[in-house]
């Protein structure tokens, strides 16, 4: 039976080595209007978040840091509702945007690696970004964005995933004017439905189409996160590479 974790203004905070969370719904009920409101924070090294929603609104998921993964989860927002600087793999899972306050923009990703040595980053393999009804009925007026850039070198990519149609035709929305367009590596991989289509795609120099199987291959869970060698203990199914 899956559990339900519910919490106003506060966090879930998980920070030792090797959490899993199973069968468990974290949700913040402090509602759009309260703005930042987080329910689940993890900034543990091996975590791994399986069959778990994750509700909320703006800023919903902290993947503060370390290597972390995620399965077969929903995850629930509106604003930068998967944010932070884990090496993250989000795999089988489902993204809804919700639909947001009048004056705002939905951002799926806000990624902060602050430095390019860092080996960190959000990767969606597999996954369906879609939108929540309420959203869907009025998805003219909120747009949708895969992602913006927190930090100087934000990095997030999405390979082999579904994308509805609410996600706007740019795909990416900037931080603040020209901040990080030069330095980010924003990359979609063999993307597909009717909001993955790339004619309309922004021109920023850190954004890519990638369409080289092996620099794909860098944001698997093999190579990503290292997950073969630590994942198979834990019990929960994975993809180690692409899918074919």
């Amino acid at each position: 039976m899956r559990q339900t974790v519910t919490y106003r203004d506060q966090i879930k905070a998980a920070t030792g080595a090797g959490f899993i969370a199973r069968d468990i719904s974290f949700e913040n009920w402090a509602g759009p209007s309260k703005h930042q409101a987080v329910a689940l924070r993890v900034g543990a090294d091996h975590a791994v978040v399986y069959q778990c929603n994750i509700i909320g609104y703006q800023d919903t998921l902290y993947v503060h840091s370390q290597r972390q993964f995620f399965r077969e989860c929903d995850v629930y927002g509106t604003v930068d509702f998967i944010f932070g600087n884990a090496a993250v793999v989000f795999q089988n899972c489902s993204l809804y945007a919700r639909k947001p306050m009048a004056t705002q923009k939905n951002t799926i990703t806000a990624q902060n690696r602050k430095d390019p040595n860092q080996n960190t980053g959000i990767s969606i393999h597999a996954c369906r970004v879609v939108a929540t009804p309420e959203l869907e009925a009025s998805k003219g007026s909120f747009p949708t964005y895969l992602g913006r850039p927190w930090k100087m070198y934000s990095r997030t990519v999405y390979m082999q995933s579904y994308m509805g149609d609410h996600i706007h035709p740019r795909g990416w929305l900037e931080w603040n004017a020209n901040f990080a367009l030069d330095t980010l590596y924003y990359g979609e991989y063999m993307n597909f439905g009717p909001g993955a289509a790339l004619g309309q795609r922004v021109k920023w120099p850190g954004y890519r189409v990638i369409t080289s199987t092996a620099e794909a291959s860098k944001f698997t869970v093999a190579q990503f996160i290292y997950g073969s060698s630590w994942l198979p203990a834990t019990g929960v199914a994975f993809l180690a590479g692409l899918s074919t």
